[in-house]
């Protein structure tokens, strides 16, 4: 893999087979709104120019990624090149096929095994995430929640992330102790949602502790695309193949 300067490397503690890495919005053709690097075909962008982003992306990481059409849901799929499942996460175990997410403030979790035999990766909005797709995601794999590696990439920041209440009541009524990752907004009837935290109480219910990533902020950091800043925008993806 030849990763642009800027992209993400997870900083997780990863067998060396196990690849991944998270792009950002330099590097591609994309004309603004979507400059530069938008790998998202659904959100209004030259679809020749998305197909340009992808060829590069295929180029740097030596490897086709498995594209998805995510509809905020919890369907884990086989990750195949050839076919644009409908689900928001996939799996694989073969060596040289990227699971690939596409975010703009949703949560991309990216997992592997310790023994590096097997990767996946969900996107998690919030809808997704209450609805149980990580706990999907870790069922797909069927190994032990001890030897699972997960890390967070860029979403939503805690700061910025406004929730009404019935957003807080759906991870209340499963998970009591999420009462910590909501805090009161300025708004009255409102919260501060921390996906992150609600994230990792999630896979902790679950017996993952091996939990890294996290703290980024895609709406205040320009590096990466942002629904809630600007809504007409691209996507950027979260990766994790077999070497």
């Amino acid at each position: 893999m030849t990763p642009a300067a800027d992209w993400l490397l997870p900083d997780w503690p990863a067998p060396a087979r196990v690849k991944a890495c998270v792009t950002t919005r330099a590097g591609g053709v994309s004309l603004p709104p979507f400059d530069t690097f938008n790998l998202g075909d659904h959100v209004e962008d030259d679809l020749q120019a998305v197909t340009q982003n992808r060829q590069r992306l295929s180029a740097l990481i030596e490897c086709p990624p498995a594209w998805l059409r995510q509809v905020h849901g919890v369907v884990v799929a086989d990750a195949n090149p050839a076919i644009v499942a409908e689900a928001d996460a996939s799996w694989t175990v073969q060596t040289g096929v990227a699971c690939a997410v596409l975010t703009a403030d949703c949560l991309p979790v990216l997992f592997c095994d310790r023994a590096g035999t097997r990767v996946a990766a969900a996107h998690a909005g919030w809808r997704g995430l209450a609805g149980g797709v990580l706990e999907a995601t870790l069922a797909a794999l069927a190994v032990p929640a001890s030897e699972v590696l997960v890390w967070l990439g860029p979403a939503i920041g805690p700061r910025a992330f406004e929730v009404g209440g019935e957003v807080r009541d759906v991870f209340l009524t499963d998970h009591p102790q999420a009462v910590s990752a909501f805090v009161p907004s300025v708004n009255a009837g409102r919260f501060m949602a921390d996906i992150y935290a609600l994230a990792r109480l999630r896979l902790a219910a679950c017996g993952v502790t091996a939990v890294y990533g996290g703290g980024f902020c895609t709406v205040t950091d320009p590096r990466f695309y942002s629904y809630r800043r600007a809504a007409r925008t691209g996507r950027f993806a979260s990766l994790v193949w077999l070497d």
